[in-house]
């Protein structure tokens, strides 16, 4: 019995002895679990906080930015995006250049910061605000057309919400605006068919149609690959990317129309001056669109800021990259008078875009005509009726091909 009592006063023992290391594993491992639970509760919270702010400071970004595009100075550290305007897409542009002046290689003048939203001043009546649009207009485009016209057709696009008066606002938005060559253009060429719409404004800040292809042909890459690549092998490569040449003649021939449109127009005429496939697009139509066109200025504003400029060279007198004038050694000024037209311009572009691939019964004519068209010179005599003749001929030479194909 007592050995059987000390068995089971033992075993009782034992028991008792599991039960308490069994008791406290589980109280350790409740324990852990709790705490491996705060842990996980804790990350949770710090990446949700993390999460939370980030993207309350992401749309505090875009919401400070987006208040500050009407307003001048700040517009101009935003460059060009995509947006809706309503509800359809366009391309918001800001304040991208300055006076025509500023942009030769040497300035006419010194440097000064451009003041946009300082006129007109609160008490301006439209009688006054029409007689300033009229002045800038005379300055810019000279004697041309009916500029009461076009001051009229100013102050309806300046009415922006359409209640039939132009606020102080409304006014000092389209004096900032007025100053830029692309705006004025877009105000001027609404109703043609290459010259996208102007979809609204806000300060400095206007948006205009999207255009589903922005580049003439070529595919975009990189500009740290665009160093890498040989241009002989990046002209070849864009000839890859280009749509077929029937497409490609209807595109030209959008190009030779818009020629047209700013040569000799109601307000004179406009100088290309940046005649690269990069300012130039299509639809999906594959009518031409052109998608930049700040480098296309009055001739008679460009005239008057270059002819008294100083000059070594010829290659003092340059705006742009395709309008050039001459030197005069006599005097080391500047000429006025720009050497090339558009349209040697445009076909000189259109050479290597429209003779690959061109189909072989017309090839030969198409390069004459082309290397005519590029041979033109503003100096020529007559040039003006072989500027209609040719580009008529090259026209009519494109439509011919393509009029029944159903590419076109």
């Amino acid at each position: 019995m007592e050995v059987r009592e000390s068995v089971g006063s033992s075993g009782t023992g034992a028991m008792d002895g599991y039960t308490w290391r069994e008791k406290w594993k589980s109280e350790n491992l409740e324990g852990s679990g709790q705490a491996r639970l705060s842990y996980v509760r804790v990350k949770y919270l710090f990446f949700s906080w993390l999460v939370v702010f980030v993207g309350s400071w992401i749309i505090y970004v875009q919401y400070s930015t987006y208040t500050e595009l009407c307003r001048g100075k700040d517009c101009k550290k935003i460059i060009m995006y995509l947006g809706i305007w309503d509800n359809l897409p366009g391309v918001v542009k800001c304040q991208m250049e300055q006076a025509l002046h500023l942009d030769f290689g040497t300035e006419l003048e010194p440097r000064k910061e451009i003041v946009l939203f300082d006129k007109p001043t609160r008490g301006t009546t439209v009688q006054k605000f029409k007689e300033m649009v009229y002045s800038l207009f005379k300055a810019k485009l000279g004697d041309q057309g009916n500029l009461s016209e076009l001051v009229n057709l100013i102050l309806t696009v300046a009415d922006g919400d359409r209640d039939g008066q132009v606020s102080l606002g409304e006014a000092k938005s389209a004096w900032a605006l007025l100053q830029l060559n692309e705006f004025l253009l877009m105000v001027i060429l609404q109703d043609k068919e290459h010259t996208p719409k102007l979809m609204g404004f806000c300060g400095d800040l206007y948006v205009m149609e999207s255009v589903e292809y922005t580049s003439l042909y070529g595919i975009s890459l990189p500009w740290v690959i665009e160093l890498l690549i040989p241009s002989g092998f990046r002209r070849s490569m864009d000839q890859l990317f280009t749509p077929s040449w029937p497409r490609k003649a209807k595109i030209a021939i959008g190009l030779l129309e818009f020629v047209e449109d700013v040569f000799h127009g109601p307000y004179g005429n406009f100088l290309m001056c940046d005649t690269s496939a990069k300012n130039l697009g299509y639809n999906e139509k594959y009518d031409l669109k052109m998608v930049d066109m700040r480098k296309i200025v009055p001739e008679t504003n460009l005239k008057e800021l270059i002819k008294d400029r100083h000059c070594e060279s010829d290659l003092d007198c340059v705006y742009g990259t395709d309008c050039r004038t001459s030197c005069d050694q006599s005097t080391m000024k500047c000429t006025s008078e720009v050497i090339q037209p558009n349209l040697a311009k445009a076909c000189q572009l259109l050479k290597d875009y429209l003779l690959h691939g061109a189909p072989s019964e017309i090839r030969e004519e198409l390069e004459k005509q082309l290397y005519s068209c590029i041979a033109l010179k503003v100096t020529a005599n007559q040039m003006e009726m072989e500027h209609s003749l040719i580009l008529n001929n090259l026209k009519t030479l494109l439509w011919k091909k393509i009029s029944y194909t159903n590419d076109s």
